[in-house]
């Protein structure tokens, strides 16, 4: 269960790495960001690795995490950042009708993955639309800051917001999970520690 729940928090900030990436520079790590809105679309999956299609789908979001974790290297807007998807998650969990509506909303897109795929500007523009119409309308809501050209471009825009999707998404498996913004407080430390060991592994089965 520790296990699983430091792959859902490096999944969210995954999410968030490469919404900063985006923002920042204007392109974050395709199979990042293919395997962060990939997870989206699998709800009943066996366990937390399978959600990102394996360990090496958040390999990312576990260095991210060691990072910001565990390191003199953290980098704040990012940790920022996933507090605010945390947080947002929260608010989500009470609003039934919204968890209703993203949870349609998502499955009517499926049929458009299952041709297109998920890297689709097609797929991540409905997702964005998705968040605009839901999670954008909960307060406070997540502001993104980066560079103003990549953040007035509307393709960018739309992956910045199929990510912050993604990033709640994982934040729902840490709370089912049993994660808590408490918990991340006082085992910082050790879910560095398993997020190294976790890394390791997942290096080993590329090897």
């Amino acid at each position: 269960m520790r296990e699983s729940r430091v792959i859902a928090l490096a999944g969210v900030f995954q999410a968030c790495s490469q919404v900063r990436a985006i923002a920042n520079e204007g392109r974050g790590e395709n199979a990042a960001i293919e395997s962060s809105l990939a997870s989206l679309f699998r709800i009943d999956s066996d366990s937390a690795a399978d959600v990102f299609g394996g360990l090496s789908g958040v390999r990312t979001g576990m260095e991210v995490l060691i990072e910001n974790l565990d390191s003199s290297e953290r980098n704040v807007a990012v940790s920022q950042l996933a507090v605010g998807v945390l947080r947002l998650e929260r608010k989500l969990s009470g609003r039934k009708n919204m968890l209703r509506q993203i949870s349609e909303g998502i499955e009517s897109i499926q049929r458009q993955v299952d041709h297109l795929g998920v890297a689709h500007a097609t797929v991540q523009g409905r997702l964005a639309e998705l968040y605009s119409q839901t999670l954008s309308n909960l307060s406070p809501r997540i502001v993104v800051h980066g560079n103003p050209t990549n953040l007035a471009d509307p393709r960018r825009v739309e992956q910045i917001r199929s990510l912050l999707l993604a990033g709640i998404r994982a934040a729902v498996l840490w709370r089912q999970m049993g994660g808590s913004q408490w918990r991340l407080l006082v085992r910082r430390k050790e879910y560095a520690m398993l997020a190294r060991g976790l890394l390791a592994r997942c290096t080993l089965d590329r090897g």
